[in-house]
């Protein structure tokens, strides 16, 4: 059995690779050309729901949380940002992949 042969040097460098990834993304976009408005859209649409869907999950669970304990607000709001940040983190890894 042979050895796995290493990448050569220049695959291993972030700066190759995103060019790598920049030109595979021209390609594809003068190979379809521009995105209509309808899907254009259709994403403001999907990306605002990553947002919106944890935050309102962290809200409602701490809501329910803070009537069970009887604790006022104390589990709604941090849950609501915890939430948040999880939604705006989706939110961006998914623009990042666009």
């Amino acid at each position: 059995m042979n050895p796995p042969v290493p990448p050569p040097p220049d695959e291993a460098d972030p700066l190759v690779k995103e060019t790598r990834v920049r030109r595979d993304r021209r390609r594809r976009h003068e190979a379809e050309g521009e995105a209509s408005a309808l899907r254009r859209l259709a994403q403001i649409g999907v990306l605002g729901w990553m947002i919106v869907t944890p935050a309102l999950l962290g809200l409602f669970l701490g809501r329910w949380l803070d009537r069970e304990l009887a604790s006022g607000l104390f589990w709604t709001a941090p849950l609501l940002m915890v939430g948040l940040g999880l939604g705006c983190w989706s939110a961006w890894r998914w623009m990042g992949r666009a």
